[in-house]
C-alpha cells in the first residue's frame, strides 16, 4: 500500500492490545477517496478498536495508518482530526443539556471565521430541515432519530474529508436507519469520503462501494458488496 493517494486512508499491519491481549490482529484495508468503505463484523469483533486506533484513543502497538499522506500513528487525536477526520460515535452521544445548534458549532470549534461557520451551519440545516426548526431545543429532548441527525451534522460542521461512522444505525427503528443511510449517500455524493462500521449488512451492502469482514480481530474477507454479499464468512457471522 502506498501512503500518498489524496484522502485515501490507508491502515497497514495494525495490532491492537488492551492489557496485552491482542484486540486487532494484522488488520490491513483501504478507504478509496470519494468512496463508502464498510467494515462490517459482529459485537466483540474489533471494529470499535479500529476506529479508537485511527484516532488516536487506542494508539495501535504496530503497524501504520495514514490519511491523505499524513502519517496518523503517533500524532495525539486533536492533531488527527484537524487533517480532517470527523467521526460519529457509537451511541450518537449528543451534549444533552445544550441546545441543537449549540451541539452543531461545538463540532466547527476549529474554524475561526464566523462566517464559515454560518454557511456550515446552512448546510447542515439544508441537509436535515427538521434540525432548523429544532435548533432552540435541548438535544437531550430529541427523539433518537434527531440525536442521531445532530450527531451527523455535528461531525459535518468540521468540513471533514473523511467521515468515520460507528454503528450508525443502533438503536434506530427500521424507517430511520434507512433514512440514515440514505443521510450517509447523499453526504458521500457530496464528495466526502466515507468509512461506516456497522453491524446491519443489508443496508450498509446497498450503499458501500467496497468492505471488510472483521472477525476476532483479523480481516477475513473483503471485496465488492457483491462479492461480501455471496462470502461465507458474511453469511456465517449475520445469515446463520
Amino acid at each position: 500500500m502506498s501512503g500518498g493517494d489524496e484522502n485515501a486512508l490507508i491502515v497497514e499491519g495494525v495490532y491492537t492490545a488492551y492489557d496485552k491481549a491482542d484486540v486487532l490482529d494484522n488488520v490491513s484495508l483501504r478507504g478509496e477517496p470519494g468512496k463508502i468503505t464498510c467494515l462490517l463484523g459482529s459485537n466483540g469483533s474489533g471494529k470499535s478498536t479500529l476506529i479508537r486506533s485511527i484516532l488516536g484513543l487506542t494508539p495501535p502497538n504496530r503497524g501504520r495508518i495514514v490519511f491523505n499522506g499524513t502519517e496518523l500513528t503517533g500524532l495525539p487525536t486533536h492533531k488527527i482530526i484537524a487533517t480532517g477526520i470527523a467521526c460519529i460515535p457509537e451511541g450518537r452521544k449528543v451534549f444533552p443539556k445544550l441546545t441543537v445548534e449549540e451541539n452543531l458549532r461545538l463540532g466547527g470549534y476549529q474554524e475561526p471565521s464566523a462566517d464559515v461557520v454560518r454557511k456550515r451551519l446552512d448546510h447542515v440545516y439544508e441537509t436535515f430541515p427538521q434540525l432548523k426548526e429544532r435548533k432552540e431545543q435541548v438535544a437531550g429532548t430529541l427523539s433518537g432519530g434527531e440525536q442521531a441527525m445532530v450527531s451527523i451534522g455535528r461531525g459535518l460542521m468540521g468540513a471533514p474529508k473523511l467521515l468515520l461512522l460507528d454503528e450508525p444505525s443502533l438503536g434506530l427503528s427500521p424507517i430511520l436507519v434507512k433514512e440514515n443511510f440514505n443521510t450517509i449517500r447523499r453526504i458521500n455524493e457530496q464528495g466526502v469520503t466515507v468509512f461506516l462500521v456497522e453491524q446491519n449488512v443489508r443496508q450498509t451492502l446497498a450503499i458501500a462501494d467496497y468492505g471488510y469482514v472483521l472477525s476476532k480481530g483479523r480481516v477475513v474477507a473483503h471485496g465488492t458488496p457483491e462479492v461480501l454479499g455471496r462470502t461465507k464468512e458474511v453469511h456465517e457471522a449475520y445469515f446463520g
